[in-house]
């Protein structure tokens, strides 16, 4: 069977820096016909968080993510069991678009996944062919909507930065790659 798991969170900041992740998004997607299915999608917290640590994160200033819905979110220690029973029935594997930065936050909480897969934003690189800037060799990594936009032309999409339909979205370009013989399991 060819369905896998991608994978999108939103969070406060970077690992290194002690982000905390606020949200997760989970998409089932079919790699034989492209179909997809949202199976989690949760605003939660960390603790230990602060308002500020909140309010000043890049995520609550570019989305539609709020510091009273996070407040109201549950921690995700309590939505652990449910996130990894998902994370166990697909076998096959997961990706996410920089899967570095999601999978090293998931990793770093205790998560397992069954199997990792090839990053879609890696893989995009050679083929989009975005130039570094200052002079670095080779192409820079490509941001979702570059991508996007490379892959399926000018349809007016913007990032929504909210983790199920960042990952939905993200769906649709592993699928692509998928199709193209980039992506393999």
């Amino acid at each position: 069977m060819s369905r896998i798991l991608v994978i999108d969170l939103e969070t406060t900041g970077f690992l290194q820096q002690g982000g905390k992740i606020i949200e997760v998004g989970i998409v089932g997607l079919n790699l034989e016909t492209g179909a997809k299915k949202i199976l989690f999608n949760e605003l939660c917290h960390e603790r230990p968080i602060t308002r500020k640590e909140v309010e000043d994160s890049w995520i609550v200033k570019n989305s539609t993510i709020t510091l009273e819905a996070i407040q109201k979110s549950k921690q995700l220690i309590h939505l652990k069991p449910t996130i990894q029973a998902i994370l166990d029935k697909y076998p096959t594997g997961a990706t996410a678009f920089n899967n570095a930065f999601d999978f090293g936050f998931m990793e770093d909480r205790g998560f397992v996944f069954p199997k990792k897969l090839a990053c879609p934003m890696k893989l995009s690189t050679d083929i989009c062919k975005i130039p570094n800037r200052n002079g670095y060799a080779g192409y820079k990594w490509p941001n979702f909507e570059e991508a996007h936009k490379h892959f399926f032309g000018e349809t007016g999409y913007i990032e929504q930065h909210r983790g199920a339909d960042d990952a939905f979205y993200e769906a649709d370009l592993v699928y692509k790659l998928y199709q193209l013989g980039i992506f393999k399991l």
